[in-house]
């Protein structure tokens, strides 16, 4: 039976979280109701997993995760937050926060995060995960063509089809020694080695 240790500072979202993890496997043997509380409940408890409110007075999530593995405390982590600026969301992740959870939905997804976590496995929503990768490597990291000019799209959507050079060059009016420049400036752009890459990449990106 998993123990869960939990912070918030509104009495009604502990009773909340509470209510879900009545009649589970999951045991709270520990809550808080600030960030420094938190704290000194963490140092003095023995719960296998945190789960704690992103924003609460005296110290915040973010700052709890810093703490403890500063301290080399590597007890998982869950972090339960209404909402989640680009910065705090990045942070949370370089400390190696092992899931986060939406308030909205919790009821819903707190049970699987932490049955992921529990196993060892990191648990982020999904949409949080799409804008960290955003984030961290630019737009085309949700579209990996976006960083072709016009023409180069369209000679990698023929590449899609199938059509050799030759055929490239003839539909486009361009020559095939120029179509071969121009594949190898993309392969260089979207990081494959080959048409065969290329075009499974454009596939991919396109639905």
């Amino acid at each position: 039976m998993p123990r869960i240790l939990i912070a918030d500072d509104h009495p009604f979202i502990i009773a909340g979280l509470e209510a879900i993890l009545r009649d589970t496997s999951y045991r709270i043997v520990a809550k808080a109701t600030d960030g420094q509380a938190a704290l000194e409940a963490i140092a003095n408890s023995d719960a296998e997993i945190l789960v704690l409110d992103l924003a609460m007075p005296k110290r915040s999530g973010i700052d709890i995760i810093r703490a403890i593995r500063t301290r080399r405390d590597l007890r998982p982590v869950v972090l339960l937050t209404a909402s989640l600026d680009d910065d705090k969301l990045l942070q949370a992740l370089d400390l190696g926060v092992n899931g986060i959870v939406l308030k909205e939905g919790a009821q819903e997804r707190l049970l699987e995060c932490l049955e992921a976590v529990s196993r060892g496995r990191r648990w982020i929503e999904p949409a949080l995960l799409e804008r960290e990768a955003v984030l961290r490597d630019g737009p085309q990291a949700a579209d990996p063509l976006a960083v072709l000019a016009p023409r180069e799209r369209a000679i990698v959507g023929l590449v899609a089809q199938g059509l050799r050079n030759r055929d490239i060059a003839e539909e486009l009016g361009m020559t095939e020694g120029t179509i071969k420049v121009y594949l190898h400036r993309i392969y260089d752009k979207v990081d494959v080695s080959n048409r065969t890459e290329l075009a499974l990449l454009v596939r991919k990106a396109t639905g």
